[in-house]
Order: structure tokens, then sequence, then C-alpha cells
């Protein structure tokens, strides 16, 4: 009998209503003669809501205590799916992630999972249970409550799947799939069928709210079988099947086109060798749990600057070890530039595809868009845009490599 891991976010489970639907969903896989997993977020709007009532008792919480915080939420949602599957008869127990031995470092807000102990799921599968695991939390080697940061749902989920050798790991959103962009900013956007292990990578860092980077990370490490589906539909649809090989499409180069938005820029003059201040800046933020996107320098006689990006969420923790560097006198001045949108174009046909650089480049010229910073990977090219002309540029591209039809 086959192992099923299926993830709900939180639009999915948003209401009681919402949950209803969700059961009904699971009973399905079920009585196809599944074991069933089930993973789920808190209900839509509650991480927020904690957030905002931390944040009125101290603007700077604990990071323990606001992980302990957050983790109720999930804690609400496995009780009250699992009581809708028992009232329909079926056999099913919530469980906390430390409840499944889910053991993470003490990063708080930003955990990386270490180990699952399987056993109490296989127990619990073997008893004929539906397993409803809580996402997004885990526990350190002191017994702490961690979180894994926005979206780590779906890594509780994979990292699960993985785990237990499921046959597949189904996540469940509030969309029908992966799409050549995200709806909301072209509704020409199109559902792929299928998508590249390394193209779902990139497009996840990059910014598509799909699925968690990491998540996706988890899967390629261990060739988990994942998908993504829509809560929302009648099953009509196979959804987005994550593959891990495909065929290079030489007519399309690019496959799809993320947004990221809320990054800064920071430029920072040095007045030592650029070399010394690189490696004391990224030991800094790695120190701080601080993640940096795009990176470059400029050395030359008249200037010797480093530019990099960071999600806004950092940036105050970031400016803070620039004023230590200008005390210091390791730099002379910097700069932070807010509200800047990354776009990016990614596909694996990019590597047989020589003009995909010259397109963007051409195309936000011809539109009087000012790039700000570029990035390049094998599968991937990112320019740095004002927000105001994210969308735009987003939209315009779609036209250009002719994803919209």
């Amino acid at each position: 009998m086959a192992i099923i891991v299926q993830k709900f976010g939180g639009t999915s489970v948003g209401s009681p209503s919402r949950i209803e639907k969700v059961a009904e969903q699971i009973i399905a896989t079920k009585n196809q003669g599944h074991s069933l997993v089930v993973v789920v977020s808190a209900m839509a709007g509650d991480t927020n809501r904690l957030v905002e009532l931390a944040s009125q008792i101290d603007k700077n919480p604990s990071p323990r205590e606001l992980d302990m915080l957050l983790a109720s939420g999930e804690q609400v949602t496995i009780a009250l799916l699992a009581m809708a599957l028992i009232k329909r008869g079926y056999s099913a127990i919530s469980l906390l992630a430390h409840q499944i031995g889910l053991l993470t470092d003490n990063r708080f807000n930003k955990a990386r999972i270490k180990h699952i102990d399987t056993n109490r799921i296989y127990g619990e599968l073997q008893r004929g249970h539906i397993v409803i695991v809580a996402g997004f939390q885990g526990m350190d080697s002191e017994g702490n409550v961690t979180t894994l940061g926005r979206g780590g749902s779906d890594t509780s989920a994979v990292a699960i799947a993985s785990a237990i050798r499921a046959k597949e790991c189904q996540i469940f959103t509030d969309v029908d799939g992966v799409y050549t962009t995200d709806p909301r900013i072209d509704e020409r956007a199109k559902k792929l069928d299928y998508i590249t292990f390394e193209e779902m990578l990139e497009l996840a860092s990059a910014g598509a709210k799909v699925l968690q980077s990491r998540s996706v990370e988890f899967a390629g490490q261990n060739k988990m079988p994942l998908r993504v589906l829509s809560s929302f539909t009648d099953g009509t649809t196979d959804g987005t099947q994550i593959c891990y090989e495909g065929e290079v499409d030489k007519q399309h180069p690019v496959t799809a086109i993320a947004c990221q938005t809320d990054e800064v820029l920071f430029t920072l003059e040095a007045t030592e060798h650029i070399a010394q201040l690189r490696t004391r800046v990224f030991n800094d933020l790695a120190e701080h749990a601080v993640e940096v996107d795009m990176i470059s320098h400029h050395l030359s006689e008249q200037a010797n600057d480093l530019n990099f990006t960071i999600n806004r969420k950092d940036m105050v923790m970031t400016d803070n070890l620039c004023k230590d560097l200008l005390i210091d006198k390791a730099i002379s001045r910097y700069q932070c530039l807010k509200s800047l949108s990354k776009v990016s174009v990614i596909g694996n046909g990019m590597r047989s595809h020589s003009g995909v650089a010259a397109d963007v480049f051409s195309t936000l010229q011809e539109n009087d868009i000012d790039i700000h910073l570029v990035s390049t990977a094998e599968i991937k090219l990112s320019v740095l845009v004002a927000s105001d002309d994210g969308e735009k540029t987003v939209r315009l591209l779609m036209t250009k490599f002719n994803l919209n039809n």
C-alpha cells in the first residue's frame, strides 16, 4: 500500500468550511487505498495576526518566544482537520512536530530540519490512522520549539515524505499548478503540465510563491516525486509535476518568469581592499542568518564598491552591520535603496540559446526601464528594477518570450 503525503496551505484551510472541503479531498485519496500523512499550515491570516500580537508587546521580540507563539497556529488547524475526518467515520490523529521527532537546528524563525524519527508516523499508519502533522515547526536538541520560516510547511511536507519514502508528495495550494508567471501579474499566464526540478528550484528562489525554495531543495536531494495541485478544484486537473529529467525546448528557451518584491540594494564604498570587505560583510551576514541574493563589485581607480541585495525583512539587521563598518572605517559610506523588484527569466533552454540576455536588455531599454543590477546563472537571468516597474517588466518579457499563448 503506497504512502502519499499531502500538504494544505493556509488558504486551503482558511475557515471551518474550507477545512471540511479538505477533509473530503483527503477521504477521496484514502478511498483509493493509500496510506496518508497530511501536513497543514495555520489558517490563512493567523500567522500575521500572531506576529501583530507580538509586535504590540515588543517591536523586536525574543526569537525563541516568537517561535513559541507562531507555532500555535498549526496546532489549531491539525486538531480541527482531525475532528472533521473523525466526524466522517475515518480514524485520524493530529500530531505536533515534536511528537513525530522532527529535529531542527536552533536558528529560531529560520530553522533547518536535521532529522525526522519515523517510528511514530509508521506506527500510526499501521494502526490505520490518517496522520495529520503540523507543518512549519520543529524542535531543537534542547527541546525548544522552532519554526522554519515563511512557507516552511512545504519543507515539512517534503522532508516527511522523503523520510517515510512516500510514493509522492502533493502540495495543495490556491492555484492549480505552476504557471509561466504569477497569474495575478499577467492573466495571460498558462499552466505548465510539468517543470524540471532545476527550473522549479530557480523559480522558488527567485520569488515564485508556489513552493518554498528549501522544500524544492529537499525534494531534489531525495528525488522525491512532487506535484502542485489546487485544493479549490474538483480533482479534474493533474496540476504540475516536478520532473527530474526533461527535454529542453529549444523553441522556447524561457520556461517561466518570477518577480520578487521587497528587494533592498546595499552599496558599500570600501576603504580597504575589496576582498577583505567582501569576506567580513558576508561572514557577518551569514552569522545573523541574513540571506544575500544578488552580488556585484566594482574595482577601479575611481571606485571600490560592493553591491548586494537582501530581503526587506533583514534591512534593519543589515543596516546595523553597515553602521559598524563605518565606525571601524572599513567603508567610507554606504547607500540603501528600497522599493526594488527582482525579475528573473528561467528556462533549461537557456543552456543552448545565446540570445536571452540580449532580448531582455533590449526589451527593457525600448520601454525606458532602468536596471540597477544584473545576475546570471546557467538557466536564469535576473534584473533588479524599481518596484513600480516590476510587474510591467514581467508582462513585457512574457510577451517577448511567447509565454502567454
